[in-house]
């Protein structure tokens, strides 16, 4: 959540506290947050979009994976592990028409696989000169996204084990 509306982890944390989930942990200034929840994952989505716009006076997407979700996002990449590869975790699942007229698009050297509600990015070169941006697939596709780098969802994962040992 950057530029203007930006949120500080502390009072996001306070925020998931107060909608009574638990173990909440945030990772980086980014929005990443751990959490343990009982609660129906597409509706406690809604519930926390709703309450940011409540409390801090802005609308954000709120795009929540669960643990095995990551785990089985890790194990069935498509692309190698290396520097540059990304995923962006889709808010909705996009028509089937978006998706074939997006797997028809000519990425150049950059590469891309879409799985469900995921997309692998594998950037070639420099990311900022990519046409694959996250405004690319929100316009092709028509669904809001985030975009995290390999080494932070192998650090979510990580993270989530750790919690459940505890």
């Amino acid at each position: 959540m950057g530029g203007h509306r930006r949120i500080k982890m502390a009072d996001l944390k306070r925020l998931l506290e107060n909608l009574g989930l638990h173990e909440v942990q945030t990772y980086i200034q980014s929005g990443n947050v751990l959490f343990e929840s009982e609660h129906d994952v597409s509706l406690l989505g809604q519930q926390i979009q709703q309450e940011i716009q409540a409390v801090f006076g802005f609308d954000v997407p709120v795009i929540l994976r669960t643990a095995a979700e990551l785990d089985r996002l890790i194990e069935n990449s498509p692309f190698a592990v290396m520097p540059g590869l990304n995923v962006a975790f889709l808010a909705a699942k996009p028509t089937q028409e978006a998706v074939h007229e997006l797997v028809s698009y000519d990425a150049g050297d950059d590469k891309f696989s879409i799985s469900d509600m995921d997309i692998y990015v594998l950037y070639q070169g420099d990311v900022r000169k990519s046409l694959l941006t996250t405004n690319f697939f929100e316009k092709k596709l028509k669904v809001s996204l985030t975009v995290r780098n390999w080494n932070t969802i192998i650090t979510l994962a990580t993270l989530s084990k750790k919690n459940k040992d505890i």
